[in-house]
């Protein structure tokens, strides 16, 4: 008669010995995949696990997908540190782990001062079977009618307030950062005209606009 398998316990948290740290229920880790030549996979602990001797330590795990994972694949909006939480649910060992992370919500991504190798960010879930997103529609800027991608710097109109790529209005990154002052093709006549009446107007910018972040070292 075969043996009856030991009941498992939850734990609140455990200590990962090879990365000196602890995790919890509800961490973002990093986990090693199966092929060396990938970047790590990125997954939310949602449960940790031991045998009733607190040995053989498992997490259950949901997994965000990079753009490149998913079914349509890497776009033009999608930033470089972008992630989806997926509907794809697993169970790992801790001896995977190779470090901690942060997926923040794309408000609080782009607001960081620096950006690390340790920060992601979400603003979409994703179903694996089907390739739908939730939401299926944001905001979208600029007359390409793309969504904001944080690693691309766009100058705000001071008229209507959209913003726009510097490429998709004849304008080089450089002359963008140089800009005092900056109207779309729809509000420039209007714009100079204001401009040209402002007893305030100086070589001080006023322009918005978005710039790169660094990366930490």
């Amino acid at each position: 008669m075969a043996k009856p398998k030991a009941p498992r316990r939850t734990l609140e948290s455990y200590s990962v010995k090879h990365i000196s740290k602890t995790i919890r229920a509800g961490d973002c880790v990093l986990m090693r995949p199966s092929d060396p030549a990938k970047p790590s996979y990125v997954a939310r602990i949602e449960r940790i696990e031991a045998d009733g001797r607190g040995a053989n330590v498992k997490i259950h795990v949901r997994w965000y997908y990079r753009p490149e994972e998913s079914i349509g694949g890497r776009r033009q909006f999608h930033g470089s540190k972008e992630v989806f939480l997926s509907d794809h649910f697993d169970v790992q060992s801790t001896d995977t782990i190779e470090g901690k992370c942060t997926v923040h919500s794309f408000k609080s991504y782009t607001k960081l001062d620096a950006v690390g190798n340790d920060d992601f960010f979400c603003r979409f879930e994703y179903n694996s079977s089907t390739g739908a997103f939730n939401p299926d529609r944001v905001a979208v800027y600029c007359k390409c009618e793309m969504p904001y991608n944080p690693d691309d710097l766009m100058v705000q109109c001071e008229g209507c307030s959209d913003w726009f790529h510097p490429a998709c209005i004849d304008m080089t990154v450089e002359e963008a950062k140089r800009l005092d002052h900056f109207f779309c093709e729809s509000c420039s006549a209007e714009g100079q005209k204001k401009l040209q009446n402002s007893h305030s107007a100086s070589r001080l910018s006023d322009t918005k606009v978005d710039t790169k972040r660094r990366r930490r070292q």
